[in-house]
């Protein structure tokens, strides 16, 4: 096969033609740095080689892009790179990052399990669901969601202050009870504090939760 053309495209791409006809984009960098040029010959093997040194390139740029951003699991980063790349540059690039210590999954179960916590005011269960949607060991996962856990009772108290005052009325407290439940706090503690807010309003000492 002989290189008839490279013409660049974006995103950092090249286009090569092989024998007059355009065959596949590869990085840029990746040519360059290889020497390639118009009226060279590669044989089946030198392009594959070529093509997996375009994409580990590119993989790694990649990941360093994203991870300047803010912190991903593994799984993440891998989703993200299998975008572009194919699984086996994707898959090296990530333990790559791992080994200089920009991929920790444990790390990031942590900050994240904190940040839904705090921010959110997610419960445990909420953010068990939330970490292991992003690939998260479950034994991590649990461990980071109960270090991070906040006080039940004291955590719906504050929700309910913040967004639903009005809990008198009974449309509002049904939405603030789906919205407690969504958030992954259980039905008997949610209760427990609906209760006590309700009696306290309540000057004749009755509940609709009795």
């Amino acid at each position: 096969m002989t290189v008839t053309a490279i013409h660049p495209v974006r995103h950092r791409l090249s286009m090569l033609y092989l024998d007059g006809e355009a065959a596949m984009k590869l990085d840029t960098y990746t040519l360059e740095a290889e020497g390639i040029r118009v009226g060279q010959t590669l044989t089946d093997e030198e392009l594959h080689e070529l093509v997996q040194k375009s994409e580990a390139h590119r993989a790694h740029e990649k990941a360093l892009y994203l991870l300047e951003y803010r912190s991903r699991s593994r799984k993440e980063l891998k989703d993200r790179l299998r975008r572009e790349v194919g699984d086996e540059a994707a898959e090296n690039t990530v333990a790559h990052m791992e080994e200089l210590g920009l991929v920790d999954d444990e790390a990031y179960a942590r900050q994240l399990a904190n940040t839904l916590a705090q921010s959110k005011r997610f419960a445990p269960r909420r953010i068990r669901q939330e970490l292991a949607a992003r690939g998260i060991d479950r034994d991590v996962a649990e461990e980071a969601a109960q270090n991070a856990a906040q006080d039940a009772i004291s955590a719906i108290g504050e929700i309910l202050d913040r967004r639903y005052p009005c809990i008198q009325d009974e449309k509002t407290r049904r939405r603030a009870v789906n919205a407690l439940l969504r958030l992954g706090y259980g039905y008997d503690d949610i209760r427990t504090v609906l209760r006590e807010r309700l009696e306290s309003f309540d000057e004749e000492g009755e509940s609709p939760w009795q």
